[in-house]
């Protein structure tokens, strides 16, 4: 088997120790170790792979030129940019299989743009003084990120730090040395949706979809699958998705924390992939289990779904807005796009008698998406339940016939 290639990360001028320790952790479990330094201000006592001057070069400056700006945040800034691209462009040359990088919070601000650069499924690791803090927003993780604390490692080495750095070193080769190249020799379905209490569609349509020489992801739309569903879009893996749950469109339009950021719906009609888009679960929107409910929600239907995640229901003027926005999403993709509307319901609970049984407000969206999307985004309604095999059977329908018109490559 050929040795992996792990790309380290970190300021060498100040963590020298520290990046050497994790380098002889790498060796010994057989990898190559390629180094990049990010410093900007001292050098390493020995030198790196990939040098600060390369990475400022990389991202527009001369290291004086960097440091010239007297100020640490607007350099780091410059680093972050070139460290990014020297990561995407080692990873395009075949020069590396996994990436491990450290950091204080100035160390992981540029580690996640780094992990940003590489594609799904390539492992990416952080050894960080901030890991899994609030600091950090989920827009910026790349969604397959493994972050490790760096307990005991603001200054200096000691056997608590050399745990956390010797983990790392084997989680990052142990991780290149299982992962497998997708396989790309089924055309894949990327689909959208919640759990089964809410949407159901997929447990009828994978099989389906399966049956006729396709492979189906389904992601589920509570934050980070969302990031996953779009990175993956924007990359082209997929030969059609399916975008049935609108929920963290919404969340992201309500400004909720369970969102998966500012381009969602976007990067399939980026790509030019073939998209079926439905409102399903647009009218939730959600809050993590630990938040408060703001006032302003407190006299609208809740439904608490575990100690993780709770919803309560949009307002039909609220519902009209995200429809209108949906819309100019969907007419600036530069493929195919078709949009089913169940007129009947878009999730499990808004059935009668349910928690977020709203008919007025289904009734304004359902009307807000004849008039968005009319002349602009071709629409099939469908009058059933999102939950409902006429639903399915509507979808089907319209996939079949893309793929007889060789739309969608079987």
């Amino acid at each position: 088997m050929t040795a992996k290639r792990i790309l380290l990360i970190g300021t060498y001028d100040t963590k020298d120790p520290e990046m050497r320790f994790i380098e002889q952790a790498v060796r010994e479990q057989g990898a190559v170790v390629l180094t990049m330094d990010v410093s900007v201000l001292g050098d390493p006592q020995t030198p790196t792979d990939i040098s600060k001057h390369d990475v400022a070069a990389a991202g527009g400056m001369t290291i004086d030129e960097v440091i010239a700006q007297g100020d640490e945040n607007k350099a780091f800034r410059v680093m972050s940019a070139g460290a990014a691209k020297v990561v995407a462009q080692t990873f395009a040359e075949g020069r590396l299989d996994g990436m491990l990088a450290t950091g204080g919070t100035m160390g992981t601000d540029l580690a996640l743009d780094c992990a940003q650069a590489l594609p799904m499924g390539v492992p990416k690791y952080i050894v960080s003084t901030v890991s899994f803090s609030p600091l950090i927003p989920p827009h910026r993780l790349a969604p397959d990120i493994q972050m490790i604390l760096w307990a005991g490692g603001l200054y200096g080495m000691n056997s608590i730090c050399k745990a956390s750095l010797s983990q790392a070193a084997g989680a990052v080769v142990g991780a290149a040395k299982a992962a497998g190249a997708p396989d790309r020799s089924k055309p894949m379905i990327g689909m959208t949706s919640l759990g089964s209490s809410c949407l159901r569609y997929m447990k009828t349509l994978k099989p389906a979809l399966e049956e006729r020489g396709f492979e189906v992801a389904v992601f589920h739309s509570t934050g980070m699958g969302g990031m996953a569903f779009e990175k993956l879009a924007g990359e082209g893996a997929f030969a059609c998705v399916m975008d049935f749950c609108m929920q963290e469109f919404g969340n992201m339009m309500a400004g909720s924390v369970v969102s998966s950021g500012d381009d969602r719906i976007t990067n399939a009609g980026r790509a030019g992939i073939p998209q079926l888009v439905a409102p399903g679960a647009l009218d939730l929107l959600d809050f993590a289990g630990w938040q408060e409910i703001p006032e302003r929600y407190a006299d609208r239907p809740f439904h608490e779904h575990n100690r993780l995640i709770k919803s309560s229901v949009f307002t039909g003027d609220e519902r009209r807005a995200w429809m209108r926005e949906l819309a100019v999403r969907l007419e600036a993709a530069t493929g195919p796009v078709h949009f089913f509307l169940p007129v009947q319901g878009i999730e499990g609970w808004d059935r009668e008698g349910e928690e977020a049984h709203d008919p007025k407000a289904l009734a304004d969206m359902v009307d807000e998406a004849r008039k968005a999307m009319r002349g602009r985004v071709p629409m099939t309604e469908v009058n059933a339940h999102i939950n409902d095999d006429a639903f399915c059977d509507a979808v089907l329908a319209r996939f079949d016939a893309w793929v007889t018109d060789g739309i969608v490559k079987a």
